[in-house]
C-alpha cells in the first residue's frame, strides 16, 4: 500500500500541475498566434526558461534545508496570486512582455517547486518501491499534461486566453490547501551562514560530488544537455509552428489540434511511466542508450512527411505518432535514470545533486529553443532538412553514450544500493 503522505503529493501534484499545464500550453501559443513569428516564439520560449535552470540549484538547496511540504503549500499560493495579477493587468501591457514575464515567472517557481517534490519521494518511499514511486509521480505529471493541453485546447480554441487564466488560479489554491495535511520527515538545519555563501557551499559540494565521487553522473549529465540541445528544443518549437502554421489549417482548428497533440506527447509519457513501473526490475542501466537511440529514429517520419507533402491530415497524424513514440521511450529512460541518481547519492545531499543534474541538462535547451526558432524563420519551406540534421547529430551523440552506461551500470553493482539486476 503507498503511505498516506505520498498519496496526499500525489493529488496535490494533480491539480497544480493541471493548473500550470494549460497555462504553459496555452500563453506561447496565444504568443505564436498573435505575432506569427516562430523566432519570436523561439526567443520567448528560450529566455523563460532561463530562470528555471538558474534557479534549479537554489531549489535544491532549499529542498535539504526547509520543510519540503512547506516550499509546495508556499510556492501554489504565490503562483495563484502571480496568475491573478496576470489576469488583472493582461491587456495593459505589451504582449510579448507580459507573456515573457509570466512564463519566467511559471519556471522559476517550477524550478524551486520540483526539487521539493523529488527529494521528498525517497523520503517517503522504501528504497524497493523507488522506481515505483517516481513512476507514479511521473505518470501524474503526464496525466496533467495530458488533460491540459486537450482542455486548454478547446477552451482556448472557442474562448480565448482568459478561461483559461480562470481555470488556472483556484488549482494551485486547492493544491495549496490540499498539501497543508502532508507530514513529510524533516530535521531542522541551523543556518550559521549567509543564503548566498552556503548556496555557493551547496553548489561546490553537489559538483565535487558529481565530477569525483559520482564522475559517471557527470558524464550522463553533459550527454543529456546535448541530446537536449539537437533534440528536445527541435520538438519544443517546430510542432506548434507545423501544426498552427506550416499545414495551414484554420487558427482554430489549429490551436485545437495542436492540444490534442499536446494531449499524445503526455499520453506518450503515461505510457513512459507505466512501463517503467512494471519494467522497473529488469531494465538494465547498460541498455538505457538504445531508448535514445530508438526515440531519434521517430525524427525520419516527421522529415519524410514534410519532404514529399502529403495532405495536411496525413503529415499531422504521422507526426503525432511519432512524437507519441518518442515520448514513450524518453520518459521510461528518464524515469530509471533518475531513480538511479537517488540510489547513488546520499539522502541528506538529494535535493542539491538532483537539482544541480537537472541545472546541467537543461543549460543547453534555451539555446536550441532561439537557434530552431531562427532556422525554422528562416527556412519554413525547407524544415524537412532541419529535422534531417537534428538525427544525424542526436544518433551519433546517444550512440557514444553506450560507455557511460556500461559504467553506470557497474557503478550500480558496487556501490551499497546493490539492489539493481
Amino acid at each position: 500500500m503507498l503511505e498516506k503522505n505520498f498519496i496526499l503529493i500525489v493529488i496535490g501534484q494533480i491539480i497544480s500541475l493541471f493548473g500550470n499545464a494549460i497555462l504553459r500550453f496555452a500563453l506561447p501559443l496565444y504568443l505564436l498566434n498573435e505575432t506569427n513569428s516562430a523566432m519570436l516564439f523561439g526567443l520567448v520560449s528560450a529566455c523563460s526558461f532561463i530562470p528555471m535552470i538558474l534557479l534549479s540549484p537554489i531549489g535544491g538547496m532549499i529542498a535539504d534545508r526547509i520543510n519540503k511540504r512547506n516550499i509546495m503549500v508556499a510556492l501554489d499560493f504565490l503562483t495563484a496570486i502571480i496568475t491573478l495579477l496576470f489576469t488583472l493587468y493582461f491587456s495593459q501591457i505589451n504582449l510579448t512582455v507580459i507573456i515573457l514575464v509570466m512564463l519566467t515567472l511559471l519556471y522559476g517557481i517550477q524550478a524551486a517547486y520540483q526539487p521539493a517534490v523529488q527529494a521528498s519521494i525517497p523520503l517517503l518511499m522504501s528504497k524497493e518501491n523507488l522506481i515505483k514511486g517516481n513512476a507514479i509521480i511521473n505518470l501524474v505529471s503526464s496525466l496533467a499534461s495530458l488533460s491540459g493541453p486537450i482542455a486548454g485546447g478547446a477552451v482556448f480554441g472557442f474562448f480565448g486566453i482568459y478561461p483559461i487564466l480562470y481555470i488556472s488560479i483556484p488549482c494551485f489554491v486547492f493544491s495549496a490547501i490540499m498539501e497543508l495535511f502532508i507530514k513529510i520527515p524533516y530535521k531542522q538545519h541551523t543556518v550559521s551562514t549567509s543564503i548566498i555563501a552556503t548556496f555557493k557551499m551547496d553548489l561546490k559540494e553537489s559538483l565535487d560530488f558529481i565530477r569525483n565521487e559520482r564522475p559517471v553522473i557527470w558524464k550522463l549529465s553533459i550527454a543529456a544537455a546535448s541530446v537536449n540541445l539537437f533534440f528536445s528544443s527541435l520538438i519544443i518549437i517546430a510542432l506548434p509552428v507545423i501544426i498552427t502554421q506550416t499545414l495551414g489549417f484554420p487558427v482554430i482548428t489549429g490551436n485545437q489540434l495542436y492540444g490534442y497533440a499536446q494531449g499524445a506527447l503526455a499520453a506518450g509519457s503515461l505510457l513512459g511511466g507505466l512501463l517503467a513501473g512494471i519494467l522497473s526490475k529488469i531494465i538494465l542501466p547498460r541498455h538505457q542508450y538504445l531508448l535514445l537511440i530508438l526515440s531519434s529514429l521517430s525524427l525520419l517520419p516527421i522529415a519524410a512527411v514534410l519532404l514529399f507533402a502529403p495532405p495536411a491530415m496525413v503529415i499531422y497524424y504521422v507526426i503525432i505518432t511519432c512524437c507519441f513514440f518518442m515520448i514513450t521511450l524518453s520518459s521510461l529512460f528518464s524515469i530509471v535514470m533518475i531513480s538511479y541518481l537517488q540510489m547513488l547519492t546520499p539522502e541528506h545531499m538529494l535535493g542539491k545533486v538532483t537539482s544541480c543534474v537537472m541545472c546541467i541538462c537543461m543549460c543547453s535547451q534555451p539555446i536550441g529553443q532561439a537557434v530552431y526558432g531562427l532556422l525554422i524563420e528562416q527556412f519554413k519551406n525547407q524544415m524537412a532538412f532541419i529535422f534531417i540534421a537534428a538525427f544525424i547529430i542526436t544518433t551519433l551523440i546517444t550512440s557514444t553514450c553506450k560507455k557511460i552506461f556500461n559504467e553506470i551500470y557497474q557503478t550500480l553493482h558496487e556501490s551499497n544500493n546493490n539492489n539493481i539486476p
